[in-house]
Formats: C-alpha cells, structure tokens, sequence
C-alpha cells in the first residue's frame, strides 16, 4: 500500500464539485491528520466531510461578495501522510507538499488537527517572510509542551512565535475562553499582539464588531496576512463535532462577520481545524466549516473582479 492510501484520504469527493487542481489560482488540499490531539479524536476524517456539505454551496454566487469560484478553484485532493510516524515526520511532510502547492496557488488547507497549521506556516514562510496570524480558537495554543511532550496541536502558536514565522504584533487570537494558566493565556499579548476573547465579543456582532474590525485592520496593515480558523472557535451549539468543545463561544454570525469584514486584508491562505466528523450532530459542523472556507475564497475572489 502506498503512503497515505487510507479511507479518510480522499481524492474523489471535491470542494463545491470542482475539478482536480490545474492551473487556477486558488487550490484546497485536505490535511487528514489527528495524532496531535488530546481529548476525542476524528478529524483526520474533516476533509471529506467538508467537502461532502461542500456541494450544496456549488450553483450560485455569494450572497455578500456577489462572486462564484467557477474556474478559480480548483481541489488538490489529500494530502499523503505517514499515519504511525512521529509527528515532526508528518509535519515535515505537510511542509514539503505545501510548498509545492503555494508556489503556484494561494491555497485553502482541511484538516486535522491544529498541530498541521505549524507546517503550514512554515511553507508559507519561506514564500513570504514572517506573515501576520489571525487565529480563530477556543484555546490560546501557546503552551511551552504537550502535556509532557515538546509539541502537539496546543503549542503550535508558541513555536509559530518562536520560530519567528509571525510577526508578533500582527498576531490576533479570536474567539479565546479556555482554562489555562496566565503565562500561556496571555503569552500573544505579552509578545505585543492582540487578544479577543469570547467574552470580549458578547452581545456583539455586525456594526458591533466593527470597532475590532478596525483594530485588526490597522494591526495587519499591508503585511501578507495567514488565517486559522479552529472550529471550536465556535460554541457546541454551532458546532458540536470537534474534538475539545468549550461553551460559551462564538455564533456562526460573528465569524462570518469577521470573514466578510475582513476579507480586504492581505490574506496569503487560510486552514480550517479540529473538526471531528463522528461527533457532529446533522452535519451542523461540516457545514460551518464549508460555509466558512468558501466565505474566504469568495471574498479573495472578488478582489479579482474589475472594478
């Protein structure tokens, strides 16, 4: 058997129905990986799955960008992964096919677990430099070790940080309200960069969030900006299927509004996280993340219309 010829690694089931990956700008890839997670496992299953809720989203355009990604899209398949090797192995891996991919797209990833973004990241630095990181999450992810093991998909931020791939003060975490000591809660804003809790983002949403729309705005500037986006940025109730579910999140409304007011940035790619199919509720998940993803191609899309 080949490397990475698993069931969860799909080639077949594409984004929105497009065709598999030629010459068009945008490109998604699924990133089937989950050995870096520490509470219920799944998400090496996500792609496929968001790709499945996908295709009801496929024969109109966007109702705020006004734009489709018919002939803009197109759908690299799975990524293929070593599924027993140790996780720098995999991380090595993802970097080396995602190098590939941004030479020539600006480039969509399905995970997995958050442990991929670190790769990703890593790739997209030697394209970019240090970029600017907006991060949507439940979990700080700037934990120093992995419950006694250097790296997994809670210290990914803090390696990022590290490694010099973001640039500090561009750094905005989104949607924050898990336990967690002081140190590593607040480790982003202590390197300069911005915190948006949950809490934060009470009681707020359209013209209410404009004011944090504009703070991220002139934060990131002009600078080649990544976006992650953890579905358990999301309460339970929007988004049941993932892997360390934390109440009292953010509503599909709110992140929808950061995505469309914040689309004029600089983005440079994006990845959607931690979605665990088989602890979904009526595809509730799934079809989040979708909505998500194609909410950020379309409005890079419509940067390309004539104007």
């Amino acid at each position: 058997m080949a490397i990475g010829q698993f069931a969860y690694a799909s080639n077949g089931n594409r984004f929105l129905a497009v065709g598999a990956l030629d010459s068009e700008p945008f490109a998604l890839s699924g990133v089937p990986f989950d050995g870096a997670v520490t509470n219920r496992p799944g998400a090496r299953f996500a792609p496929q799955e968001i790709r499945r809720a996908s295709l009801m989203l496929c024969d109109g355009l966007h109702p705020y960008f006004g734009v489709g990604l018919e002939g803009l899209l197109g759908d690299a398949g799975d990524m293929r992964l070593p599924n027993a090797s140790p996780l720098a192995e995999v991380r090595d891996a993802i970097s080396q096919q995602a190098d590939a991919l941004m030479a020539n797209h600006h480039c969509v990833f399905l995970g997995g677990d958050h442990s991929v973004t670190l790769p990703l990241l890593r790739a997209l630095h030697a394209q970019h430099g240090p970029v600017a990181l907006i991060h949507f999450d439940a979990h700080c992810d700037t934990w120093t070790d992995h419950f006694g093991e250097p790296s997994g998909h809670g210290t990914w931020t803090y390696e990022a940080l590290q490694e010099g791939l973001v640039v500090p003060e561009s750094t905005i975490q989104i949607g924050l309200r898990s336990s967690g000591d002081r140190a590593a809660r607040e480790y982003v804003r202590d390197q300069g960069g911005l915190i948006y809790t949950a809490r934060d983002l009470r009681g707020k949403d359209g013209a209410g969030l404009q004011e944090i729309v504009l703070a991220i705005q002139q934060r990131v500037g002009g600078r080649p900006c990544y976006l992650t986006l953890d579905i358990d940025c999301l309460d339970p109730a929007f988004a049941p299927g993932t892997g360390t579910p934390e109440p009292a999140g953010m509503s599909s409304s709110q992140v929808m509004t950061f995505l469309e007011e914040l689309a004029p940035l600089n983005f440079v790619g994006m990845d959607c996280v931690e979605v665990a199919p088989a602890y979904d509720h009526a595809e509730l998940t799934s079809t989040a993340a979708a909505t998500f993803v194609w909410t950020y191609l379309c409005g890079q899309a419509a940067k390309r219309k004539p104007q």
